[in-house]
């Protein structure tokens, strides 16, 4: 790196940390899909609406948060217990629809959590990485096959994004952020503890891709896993025990105009 590169590193930096601090605030949460998580106190109740909520998350936040309040309400207000008890045919034929995603993907979702919750207090033990594996990438992959041995339609594989095809699995790495990063803002949760916040990848979608590019951060055009590692890259020169923190920049210069 030349040292014209350190000096724009450094301006960006500085940039990157004060915006941090604008967004990474409690206010955050009403306008962003996060908000319905908070709505529990029990660790598993958190972890499966974050989960099915971040499923859920393209397209307008509105629409993500009015289709995860329809999806709380389905579930009685009380997710742990209602996946512990699920049986497929439980759901109405068109209980639950939020775009490609419909209730044969639901039913799919809710017995695979099933699975998981019969064997484990939690869903952070289908991330766990075998002694001789690390990374996130190799995380959520171990995740997806753990997963996916629950019986489904092949259609439903499309919701849970797979990394080792080049996916850059927005959801899963929000939904990872919002399950491991520890602050005292108030947005983020951190109730795991076995996976490192130096660990996570930021969520790559539009906004933070074009500002990442604007701020010359990452060079490839396609929003894939290898313009994450690349946007990672250089997170991590920034901060490399919490690196995901400036996801709340990006993002938010990005939504908020600011920069495009």
């Amino acid at each position: 790196m030349d040292d014209s590169f350190s000096i724009d590193i450094k301006e960006i930096t500085d940039l990157l940390n004060v915006k941090v601090q604008q967004f990474n605030t409690v206010d955050f949460i009403k306008d962003d899909p996060v908000l319905l998580p908070h709505r529990f106190h029990k660790k598993q109740d958190i972890e499966i609406i974050g989960f099915i909520v971040a499923l859920i998350a393209w397209g307008k936040r509105k629409m993500i948060i009015d289709n995860g309040e329809k999806l709380i309400e389905l579930m009685g207000h009380a997710p742990h217990d209602y996946v512990l008890n699920y049986e497929t045919g439980m759901l109405a034929e068109k209980a639950f629809v939020h775009r490609t995603f419909n209730t044969d993907d639901l039913d799919f979702v809710l017995r695979a959590l099933k699975a998981c919750y019969r064997e484990n207090d939690s869903l952070e033990a289908w991330f766990k990485l075998n002694p001789s594996e690390s990374g996130i990438k190799q995380r959520i992959i171990n995740f997806r096959k753990a997963f996916f041995e629950t019986p489904h339609q092949q259609r439903s594989e499309k919701h849970i994004a797979n990394p080792a095809k080049g996916s850059a699995a927005k959801r899963i790495n929000m939904f990872l952020r919002w399950m491991v990063r520890k602050d005292d803002k108030g947005v983020d949760f951190g109730i795991w503890n076995s996976i490192g916040m130096n660990e996570l990848y930021v969520p790559l979608d539009v906004h933070t891709g074009n500002v990442a590019r604007t701020l010359g951060l990452i060079t490839r055009k396609q929003d894939d896993w290898k313009a994450l590692e690349e946007l990672m890259t250089n997170l991590q020169k920034m901060d490399e025990n919490d690196p995901c923190k400036y996801d709340f920049a990006l993002f938010g210069l990005g939504v908020s105009g600011e920069m495009k």
